[in-house]
């Protein structure tokens, strides 16, 4: 378990970092067909390339002429992309940079992100000797039906072997993300995938259903396209929420425990840099789509430009690569905090998340009662969270207490 000098909720004892730096490598292999993330695929990386420019993005960011980010480092992930095809000699460069511009915890949680394929799991010790000590396998499904439906190009024994290798280079703190709901995906399925996975005792689960926006995908992503024009159909929403709980039940035998609606860990092995997301932390993000926020002295986020060359050529230039930036007043923050805490099983003390935003609290306490008593709410501690009922209704509910 990895020691926590931040936020430690008093009924789940879930730590999370108050600060934490995010590194997005933008690259792939192949574009998953289901992702809206900030990728594209690349037949060569520019390997020391982007892993200089991330280091002079730390530069440009804590300049004196910019806000400095003077809080400990808690937490690091690497995400992507593809962030397990960067050289592990990149990754221990980007560690070694952010040692000498931040205050690092020495017990920080550092996580890579990495894809099952052969080529990315031979990487794996040289990844645990620059410094990365929790590894995220996006294994997504264990069916070989399903892993092409959502273009996969790993098959469940090269899964399995990932996780093996995972383990025989040292990494005591190994997570694997299943997804769930796809189309042509059946409740057995899902059930062989969650047995499968306990099986292997891994320290953390994701499992996300499968989302695919029409409004906002149909242009982006392809299974978006295809369900808009009618080629695939999802599962019905009550056989997703079956899915769920055969999922949840499977593996709270397995003895890990829903700490978030879509989360499952060990005791003192939940992600501690997710939980700074759900929690209200800030974090620097860095590289090509990465996004940051920050609390004070104003409240602010931002997101960097998503095309990698932009990317580069702004950090080249002396410039922030940012697309956007956003000032962020107490309500929008009230909000986000909500709608965050409220994916946590411990939930959120209501009334100090109003009183930290100033919002008014009687019309929401009201409606709170309301959730309570229909089942989709409980009370414990003075804190509020979601049923099992109620978790399946999350953004409906959020939008009732906004």
């Amino acid at each position: 378990m990895i020691a926590s000098a931040g936020f430690i909720d008093e009924i789940t004892g879930i730590s999370a970092a108050r600060f934490g730096v995010y590194v997005h490598f933008p690259y792939c292999l192949s574009k998953c067909p289901y992702c809206d993330f900030a990728s594209i695929v690349a037949k060569e990386v520019p390997q020391q390339s982007y892993a200089r420019a991330v280091i002079a993005e730390m530069d440009l960011r804590t300049s004196p002429v910019r806000p400095v980010w003077r809080r400990k480092v808690e937490s690091i992930f690497f995400g992507g992309g593809t962030p397990s095809l960067w050289e592990p000699s990149c990754i221990e460069l980007v560690l070694e940079a952010l040692r000498e511009r931040f205050d690092c915890d020495p017990a920080a949680e550092i996580t890579l992100e990495a894809n099952p394929g052969a080529a990315d799991a031979s990487r794996f010790l040289g990844f645990r000797q620059a410094g990365v000590n929790r590894l995220s396998i996006g294994v997504q499904s264990f069916q070989a039906s399903n892993l092409r439906a959502l273009g996969r190009e790993h098959d469940g024994d090269a899964a399995s072997s990932a996780f093996e290798r995972a383990r025989a280079a040292g990494f005591e703190n190994v997570s694997m993300d299943f997804i769930y709901g796809a189309h042509g995906q059946t409740l057995d399925q899902v059930r062989s995938d969650a047995r499968r996975a306990v099986a292997m005792k891994p320290e953390h689960l994701s499992a996300y259903a499968l989302t695919l926006e029409r409004e906002t995908l149909a242009e982006e992503v392809p299974l978006g396209r295809q369900l808009e024009r009618g080629e695939i159909s999802l599962p019905p929403d009550e056989v997703v929420i079956e899915m769920a709980r055969v999922i949840q039940e499977t593996y709270a035998a397995g003895g890990l425990v829903q700490y978030e609606i879509s989360n499952y860990a060990r005791p003192g092995f939940h992600s501690r840099h997710n939980s700074l997301y759900w929690t209200g932390g800030e974090y620097l993000g860095l590289g090509a789509g990465a996004a940051g926020h920050a609390r004070s002295p104003s409240a602010f986020r931002y997101g960097n430009h998503r095309s990698p060359e932009r990317y580069l050529r702004d950090v080249r230039d002396g410039k922030l690569p940012e697309a956007w930036r956003e000032s962020l007043k107490s309500r929008e923050l009230f909000e986000e905090r909500l709608a965050m805490g409220l994916r946590l099983s411990s939930g959120i003390d209501l009334d100090a998340v109003c009183r930290e935003f100033d919002q008014p609290i009687v019309r929401r306490e009201e409606e709170m009662r309301r959730l309570i008593a229909a089942g989709f709410a409980r009370r414990r501690a003075g804190r509020i969270a979601l049923t099992e009922q109620g978790a399946s209704l999350h953004s409906s509910i959020c939008a009732r207490l906004m």
